[in-house]
């Protein structure tokens, strides 16, 4: 693993466990893709060919600048443009705290791919609870937002992540929980910070 691709996983220790559900040369949707830092390590660890999508202009710039195929599209009006099973696998890479209707767009990803991956922010984590327990909204490196300039609608917990997965009749194979780069087996839902699901339809 080179020093970049080591740097990548410390700052975003999900991808990791993202690249192990994807197959090789899967095609991959990469919704709220960024600058497509995660379709480019799919690409190196796994060569799976992928699109992303993106509403900011800036990231669509650095997408195009960093050789990643992107749609300037906004989640919130679906994924209309994609037949069904177009992809192998949709990557909704912790942008789900940032979506106004969830449950359209879940549907949405497992008609477009065979599998979807999400990961998101855990609201469950202690240190979370903690800081609202105290009378105050959470600010984490995973949560790094104050409540008057967020981008995050909303926050969920593990548990209602698995409730809405329930149901929308949408079945989870695998599920990792991480705090820090770490894996998280133990109440996973209290310690892990960041959660990240492999979901297909029942």
């Amino acid at each position: 693993m080179t020093s970049s691709e080591q740097a990548l996983l410390a700052a975003r220790p999900d991808f990791a466990a993202v690249a192990r559900w994807v197959s090789q040369r899967a095609r991959v949707l990469d919704l709220g893709c960024g600058d497509g830092a995660l379709l480019r390590y799919l690409w190196e660890a796994r060569e799976a060919p992928g699109y992303g999508v993106e509403i900011d202009d800036a990231e669509v710039v650095a997408c195009v600048r960093n050789d990643i195929n992107v749609l300037q599209l906004d989640l919130e009006s679906g994924l209309s443009l994609f037949r069904d099973g177009s992809f192998d696998t949709v990557i909704l890479s912790e942008t789900l705290q940032t979506i106004r209707r969830i449950e359209q767009l879940m549907r949405e990803m497992l008609r477009v791919g065979r599998e979807a991956i999400v990961s998101f922010p855990n609201f469950g984590h202690w240190s979370a609870r903690m800081q609202v327990l105290l009378g105050r909204m959470p600010v984490s490196e995973e949560l790094p937002y104050e409540w008057y300039n967020t981008p995050n609608v909303h926050l969920c917990t593990t548990t209602d992540f698995e409730d809405l997965c329930r149901k929308l009749g949408i079945l989870i194979r695998e599920r990792v929980a991480l705090h820090q780069g770490r894996q998280i087996s133990f109440l996973p839902n209290l310690l892990g910070s960041i959660a990240v699901y492999r979901c297909a339809m029942v």
